[in-house]
Order: C-alpha cells, then structure tokens, then sequence
C-alpha cells in the first residue's frame, strides 16, 4: 500500500490537477466511484486505479473489474487519496484516463449544440449533463474554452461525460458551415432577438449556438446563424445562466419533437 505522498506516482498525479500537465501526460484524473463506474461501463482507457483499503472492501466487484481494465491498481492511504484528489471530501478512489483521441462527429446530426469560449467548468459540465439527457446528439466546444477534461466539468456530469459524443473545434465557424451544408439550422442565443425559443420551430435538425457567460455570442458567429432566439426575462433581470439557458432550449426542442409523435 502505498502511503507516502511523496511516492513518484502520487507526485505524477497531483500533478494533473493543472491543465498543462494534463496535456502533456496525456491522461486526466477521474474521481468518485460514479464516475469510474461510467468509465468502466463505456469501456475507458483506464491507467491507473488508486483506492484505499476500506474503498476496496465495499465495492469488491468494481476493484476486481478496475483492476484488469487499467495499466495499474494500487491500494493507498487515505492521506495520499487525499493528496491526489482536487475534492475536499473524496469517497476513496481516483483514476486517471489515457486521453484519446476524440472520435470525429458527423454534420447530419438531428440535435446539437456548440459552445463558445465558455469558461466555468461547472456550467460546461452542467450543459453536457442535460445535453446527454435531453437527446443530444453531439456538442462542439471552442478550443479556447475551460478544458473538456477539467475535475469539476467531470464531476458536474454526473458520468454522462463518457456518454454524450463530443468534440473540441479550433474553427467553429467552418464547422457551422458544415452544418448548414447538411441542412442543419444554426439557432443563434440573442437578448434582442425577435423570436422566443418556444417560437421558432426546433422540429427540424437544428444546432443550438451559446455564447460566454459574461459576452455571449461574438456579433461574426452570430451572423452565421439562420436564425436568433432571445428568452423572455422579467424586468431588471439581465441574463440567466448558460446552462439554464441550454436547458431551457434543448427541452423545448424535446418537448416539440415529442409532440410531432403523438
């Protein structure tokens, strides 16, 4: 059992909770039991497995499981769990995944969304979670936005990050055009928009286009929509969240799509 926080892998995992790191290791950290759970399940590339002895003894099926899924398991103490892991009360594992490379995303697609320069990772992480659960097909991120694999977008999923196909874009604008090219509405997230979300008709395969939490939409991605959706907001309020906002405007398309089966 490892119990020195100053063991060559523990100083390698710490590491990861810095970003650069992360890129340059090539791995990301992952943890929680739901979380690993979800990355056992959709079959991650797990690397390493860290877990302390009393982790182990109440999941025993899923140690067993790690254990010949990644490249190593080790028992730990809790100091050195803690010393790993970004949370201030971790449950008793922690992992790191190998970071592949992502799967190339199709332009066909019936629900989508695309996201700009967003920059909490809670907000991201909130948005994939809705996303995967309101049907989404696919979500685009500009690479200029909070990592895709930062600890608290993990977490804020709630597992559905191995769910929900996603994709990192250095050019947002030739992938909308692609989309356009396939037919796909680009609907552009506008305050002084003419149309309400619940009024534009979100039946037809349509990408939903949401901009920073504090400058929304650059004015040239938003002229490469078809069209601009404001949400209604009472007087003196300025803005919602952007996760609210993505929540709001993927349901509608659900509630719609649901509406044309019946």
């Amino acid at each position: 059992m490892l119990t020195s926080v100053q063991n060559p892998l523990v100083k390698q995992l710490r590491k990861l909770h810095r970003a650069k790191e992360r890129r340059e290791q090539q791995v990301f950290l992952l943890e929680g039991t739901h979380l690993l759970e979800e990355a056992c399940a959709t079959q991650a590339d797990l690397v390493v497995v860290c877990c302390t002895p009393t982790w182990q003894e109440t999941h025993p099926q899923l140690w067993e499981q790690v254990s010949q899924q990644a490249t190593r398991s080790e028992l730990v103490s809790e100091e050195v769990l803690a010393a790993i892991a970004t949370t201030v009360n971790p449950d008793g594992v922690v992992a790191t995944v190998r970071r592949n490379r992502p799967v190339p995303i199709g332009y066909d697609l019936s629900l989508s969304i695309a996201l700009d320069r967003l920059q909490d990772p809670g907000n991201l992480g909130t948005i994939i979670r809705t996303a995967a659960a309101a049907g989404t097909e696919g979500l685009w991120l500009t690479e200029d936005s909070v990592d895709l694999d930062h600890p608290k977008v993990l977490r804020a999923t709630a597992g559905q990050w191995f769910r929900l196909p996603m994709t990192v874009t250095s050019n947002l604008k030739a992938d909308l055009q692609a989309f356009q090219r396939q037919g796909v509405q680009i609907v552009a997230t506008l305050p002084t928009a003419r149309l309400t979300y619940w009024e534009l008709d979100l039946t037809v395969p349509s990408l939903i286009l949401l901009g920073n939490e504090g400058a929304g939409l650059t004015a040239d991605l938003a002229e490469f929509a078809d069209v601009a959706v404001q949400i209604p907001l009472a007087p003196g309020v300025e803005s919602l969240n952007v996760a609210i906002s993505a929540a709001l405007i993927l349901y509608e398309a659900r509630r719609q799509r649901e509406l044309t089966r019946d």
